[in-house]
């Protein structure tokens, strides 16, 4: 026979065993006093001598960038997962507090710039009258004097 054939499927063997185990209890029940302590000092010590089962754990392979294999832990990719984002945080937050300086910047500039290119003095926007008057729309056409002079 082939031996692909004799091994049992893992549905198998836990039906085989939980059926052995019910046949052992119910066999067990009839057995004198003296027998069963026997076979309980006996399972005991089988116990404690036993090894420990060896346990295959698979463990992810990397190529480090020098071109050696690291095995273990990812734990400077999992640093870098979130140190990054954080990095690209911080940076995009100084770009955005430059770009609003530089926005204000350039608003002070265009004031500096219209009060000097225009005719009136600067200490005349701080006179009130002066902004009421500017309010008030100013001088019309119909009201100056070039335009009274030439009817």
């Amino acid at each position: 026979m082939n031996r692909a054939e004799d091994l049992l499927t893992p549905t198998q063997a836990d039906q085989f065993g939980q059926a052995s185990a019910a046949l052992l209890s119910q066999g067990s029940q009839a057995l004198p006093a003296n027998i069963k302590d026997r076979l309980h000092a006996a399972r005991m010590k089988a116990l404690s001598v036993r090894k420990a089962e060896k346990v295959r754990v698979r463990e992810s392979v990397l190529a480090n960038t020098s071109g050696s294999w690291s095995f273990g832990s990812r734990s400077t990719w999992d640093t870098v997962g979130w140190v990054a984002p954080l990095i690209v945080l911080v940076f995009g937050l100084i770009g955005i507090a430059q770009w609003q300086e530089d926005s204000r910047i350039d608003d002070i500039a265009q004031v500096d710039a219209a009060l000097l290119v225009d005719d009136v003095p600067p200490d005349a926007y701080a006179d009130s009258g002066f902004m009421g008057f500017l309010k008030n729309g100013g001088i019309s056409d119909s009201d100056s004097p070039s335009t009274a002079q030439s009817k």
